[in-house]
Formats: structure tokens, sequence, C-alpha cells
């Protein structure tokens, strides 16, 4: 059985102004499952995922922190289809997530918890909770975040009905957060002449040895104030690029 506050969030979800768009119910989520956070990420082709909504500013980190580094509980989730808990990140023994591993003393997230969004054996993305102190979930809040992933599949990810609340016109697609290093990887992927998925590996390694994250280091990709060079160093563009 559903808390009454899940039902609150359900009900939420469903809502229909006529706009045709979805409510971001990640705030209202994180509330009624008692977590300090809440984030959900679409999969997309070669196991990636892209952050669709995200309730605050630590979770949103989190996430942009496992992509820079490809791995965590998401990744794991979004490859498996199963289920990632983890009650206390500190505790994660180095050999499974060995980067994230060094960088969970520093984080703001402690206890992290991950539900796959699918239908059927088709894996269409991943509900992630995230708490500031370490410590299980209980019985019913995970309860009530398996009915919310569930909610969220049919309602968001459904047949190409998807519309984030105030995003964008009705007859567009989600606005995904993670579309600037899709446009950053493309970029140098035609300056450096790599493939894609090596692009976005030179993305990753410098987002980590600068000490910020996959998005920042994509949007000065974007906005020409940063060009990475086949050593994966990064200076800023010496002449006007045309790509």
């Amino acid at each position: 059985m559903i808390s009454d506050l899940m039902v609150g969030v359900l009900r939420l979800l469903r809502s229909d102004d006529g706009s045709g768009r979805v409510v971001d119910v990640t705030a209202a989520g994180a509330a009624a499952l008692g977590v300090d956070g809440l984030a959900v990420s679409l999969v997309t082709e070669g196991g990636l995922t892209e952050l669709l909504w995200c309730s605050d500013a630590a979770t949103r980190r989190f996430e942009d922190l496992q992509l820079t580094l490809g791995e965590g509980p998401g990744p794991d989730a979004a490859r498996t289809g199963a289920m990632v808990w983890v009650p206390d990140l500190v505790g994660v023994r180095l050999a499974r997530w060995p980067a994230l591993a060094m960088e969970a003393p520093a984080l703001p997230v402690r206890a992290v918890f991950c539900f796959p969004m699918a239908i059927g054996a088709i894996r269409t993305g991943v509900l992630t909770t995230v708490r500031r102190t370490p410590g299980p979930l209980t019985a019913q809040q995970a309860d009530d975040a398996l009915v919310l992933a569930d909610a969220l599949t049919g309602r968001c990810l459904g047949a190409g009905e998807s519309r984030v609340a105030g995003a964008s016109p009705a007859d567009s697609p989600p606005a995904l957060q993670h579309a600037v290093i899709h446009q950053a990887t493309g970029m140098v992927s035609v300056q450096l002449s790599l493939p894609l998925p090596e692009a976005l590996l030179r993305l990753r390694a410098h987002a980590y040895s600068s000490g910020r994250s996959i998005t920042e280091i994509s949007q000065d990709v974007v906005d020409r104030q940063l060009r990475l060079d086949r050593n994966g160093n990064g200076t800023p563009p010496t002449v006007v690029d045309k790509d």
C-alpha cells in the first residue's frame, strides 16, 4: 500500500492543464519519500543517461559527477535494469566504483537509491533518490519509490507524449538537461577528428582533472571559451571556430 503523501504526488503527476505537458514532481516526490533529493533520467543510446528533472543543486551535482566518471549507482541501474541501493557511499568498496569511492567523502550525498524505469524488458530511465545522511530506506519508502518509478515510466516516458512543464511549446520534445554535453561532444569530435565515444571520454577526463562538472566544461566548449587538444588539455581558442 502506498502512503497518502505519494498518492498526492501521483495525482500531481497525472494532472493535465490542457497543455500536454507533464509536471515536474521531483520536489514533491522527495518530500513524500522523506529524502533530500530526487532525479529522473532517461536512458539513451549506448547506456548513457540524460537528466530530465532534478529537485536540487546537490542532487544535480551528484548526477553530473556520475556522468563525468562514467560510474556509480545510476549508471549501474541504467545498464542492468536492477535496483541499486547504497545506504552509505563512504562504505562502498573501492573496487566497485574506484573513482566515485575516492570522491565520496567530500560529496553532499551519503545514501543513494536508484530505481529503474522500464516498460517490460525495455529500460527507459532511472529514478534516483539521495540523502545527506547514511541509512536505508524503510519498506514504505521503497514501496512508494517503486510506484513512483512505474508512474513516471507510463506518464512521462510513454508513447512520445511527455512534455516538461514550462520548458517549451507543447509540440516540442522534453528539454533534456544534459543536451549541452552532447553538443560539446559533437564539437570535440569534429575538432579532433575523434569518434563520439572518445570525444565524450576526453570531456569527462578534462572535467575530472580540472575539478569541475562535465556540464560546466561542456558549456565552455559550446561557448567557444575552451578547446581541448589531443592530449586532453584545454586552452581558450585562438581563432573563431566555425564548427
